[in-house]
């Protein structure tokens, strides 16, 4: 998926839930608030076309025990 949307909407946000395209914005409050209104905390994926990816420090841990 991410060859198209590169070629065709670069820069944009998208809206990613259980590996299908939920939609594309323009603006990342765009795309926060589709997914947060169909999906509630989710789990869901709000990503910039073409943007490098985010590497978290080591010192950054989800703890499961008090998920």
């Amino acid at each position: 998926m991410r060859g198209g949307l590169e070629a065709q909407h670069l820069g944009k946000w998208v809206v990613i839930q259980n590996e299908q395209l939920i939609g594309i914005f323009d603006t990342f409050e765009l795309a926060a608030e589709c997914a947060v209104t169909n999906f509630g905390a989710g789990p869901y994926l709000i990503s910039q076309v073409g943007a490098p990816p985010v590497s978290l420090p080591n010192s950054i841990m989800y703890n499961l025990v008090n998920a």
